[in-house]
């Protein structure tokens, strides 16, 4: 059999010493596959600054946008933060992506630490794969586009220090005007993120929605709206609360914006492909990571 190539993205501060990164990449290597070690958290593969660590006997580092034309699978060792990073580099690929979780929740992942003989079934092939929407948004700053990205699990617009105020559209018809902390628009995917903590619903994965959550906002009817994906999400930044706000988006660094500007999300064209191994149900996995027990 002529097997191809297989990403390993261990997340620098959570795969301690990578020693699960090299457990599994020793096990890929023994059985015939060629293994690109991409720790997800470094940009540039030559340079070794941003954190001091060794690398794995046998390995090289690489980055991972250079492994992804050969690659057969992803497979992150981390948090759902890990995977995110993983699908923005393969949106457009549709490399799948298998996490084995060393976080703490690890909503998007298939696998916890101790499931890595589940990794056997995946390497010949018997997995399926999963389609998880993403967003693209554009802030147009006095009629230009200042900045353009796409999402897989949120987007939160937030007052830097205090109040802020905003109205949202979809499809140029308003759905609520509020002052408050800010909102968080997330997919499916992101709903168990941010959105949940700020009061939104819990989503099925594998639905095609937006979802748009208030974080305290200072009216008694704020309350969430769940959209079909072909709408398009506006949300404008007022003047009546004048205050320094910034967007984050799949929780990365912040971007300041002002009042007047607009944001726009979308449908994007861009999807994330996860791997499943098990016929564990979200709802089951939802329960588990949330504390409930039977």
């Amino acid at each position: 059999m002529n097997r191809r190539k297989i990403i390993l993205c261990p997340n620098i501060d959570t795969d301690i010493n990578f020693a699960k990164t090299k457990q599994v990449g020793d096990l890929l290597k023994d059985n015939g596959w060629q293994v690109a070690f991409c720790p997800i958290f470094i940009d540039d593969a030559h340079n070794l600054c941003v954190k001091e660590f060794t690398i794995p006997h046998g390995y090289r580092m690489s980055c991972i946008e250079d492994e992804l034309a050969e690659a057969e699978m992803i497979i992150t060792f981390g948090g759902d933060g890990t995977i995110l990073r993983a699908a923005r580099a393969a949106s457009e690929t549709l490399v799948p992506i298998l996490g084995v979780n060393l976080g703490s929740k690890g909503f998007m992942a298939e696998l916890e630490a101790d499931d890595i003989e589940l990794l056997k079934t995946a390497t010949e092939g018997n997995y399926k794969t999963e389609t998880r929407i993403m967003l693209d948004i554009e802030v147009v700053r006095e009629g230009t586009v200042e900045y353009k990205d796409f999402i897989l699990n949120d987007i939160a617009i937030k007052g830097d220090n205090k109040v802020i105020e905003l109205t949202i559209f979809g499809d140029d018809q308003k759905i609520t005007h509020f002052h408050g902390d800010g909102v968080v628009i997330a997919t499916p995917t992101g709903s168990t993120a941010y959105s949940m903590s700020a009061g939104g619903p819990i989503v099925d994965p594998a639905a095609k929605n937006i979802i748009i959550t208030p974080i305290c906002a200072h009216m008694l009817e704020a309350r969430s709206f769940v959209l079909e994906l072909g709408r398009i999400v506006t949300i404008e930044l007022g003047f009546k609360k004048y205050n320094p706000a910034h967007i984050s988006v799949d929780g990365g660094d912040p971007m300041h914006i002002q009042s007047g500007d607009i944001i726009k999300v979308y449908k994007s064209e861009r999807t994330t492909q996860l791997v499943r191994l098990s016929d564990k149900s979200f709802y089951r996995k939802v329960s588990e990571k949330l504390g409930e027990r039977e």
